[in-house]
């Protein structure tokens, strides 16, 4: 049986009641399957806008304006921005990033509060660690020159607990049709 916890019924932000958009946030460690969940949320409901901050931050890096500090959060700032703009015009937002601490979860929760969408909240995680370290060490990068963390840089990559997401869902217990279904489902109960 597929491991899934749906922490939260209720959105938590302020919803507009002009606003009839969505946002989901997909976070979680690398090669838990975000691009795989995202490719098939993408598949089984046509019209989701969808936003990467991997492909946002490598054309920063690719930009050479970063400087020796790199991009830093400057990713997640653009994302923040792009995503405030197409849920103003776009019924559902798919975001996927890291999502690693508070501030950027918060940051989230803010722009969906801003534009009076509905947040929905995801994680992945893989709780098969031999499973998780094979994906990490056999994945294949579809952002040209993105260079993905090994098994040890994903291990030692700060990341906090997640406590606060409205869906945990367990990449090691399901298929990726499984967990966009159930997402797609959270969404739109």
């Amino acid at each position: 049986m597929p491991h899934i916890w749906l922490k939260h019924a209720v959105p938590r932000t302020k919803v507009n009641t002009m606003s009839n958009s969505h946002l989901i946030v997909l976070g979680g460690l690398p090669a838990t399957g975000k691009s795989t969940v995202s490719s098939e949320l993408l598949r089984q409901h046509a019209g989701i806008a969808y936003v990467r901050v991997d492909s946002i931050e490598q054309a920063l890096r690719d930009s050479d304006e970063m400087g020796d500090s790199g991009v830093q959060g400057s990713g997640y700032l653009a994302a923040y921005a792009v995503v405030r703009d197409l849920l103003r015009s776009i019924q559902v937002v798919l975001v996927e990033c890291v999502n690693p601490i508070a501030s950027t979860r918060h940051a989230w929760r803010n722009v969906a509060r801003s534009t009076g969408a509905r947040l929905l909240e995801v994680e992945l995680f893989c709780s098969d660690a031999l499973e998780h370290r094979a994906r990490a060490e056999s994945r294949s990068v579809d952002i040209p020159g993105l260079k993905v963390p090994n098994w040890e840089q994903i291990q030692t990559r700060e990341y906090v607990p997640w406590t606060t997401a409205d869906l945990s869902l367990d990449t090691a217990t399901m298929q990726p049709s499984e967990a966009a279904t159930a997402i797609l489902t959270a969404l739109l109960s």
